[in-house]
């Protein structure tokens, strides 16, 4: 089950973040951006 969250976010992620949506193929939306993201960091080896 997905749940809404809030984040505060540095002006330059936003739009890093909003040059990669530019490519609608790869992400769906922010959500879906930072979810990969996210997930990505987690599985990372340390």
């Amino acid at each position: 089950m997905k749940k809404p969250i809030s984040a505060t976010i540095d002006a330059e992620l936003i739009k890093w973040i909003d040059k990669e949506l530019e490519d609608r193929q790869k992400y769906r939306n922010k959500s879906h951006l930072i979810e990969i993201a996210l997930d990505m960091l987690k599985n990372q080896k340390r």
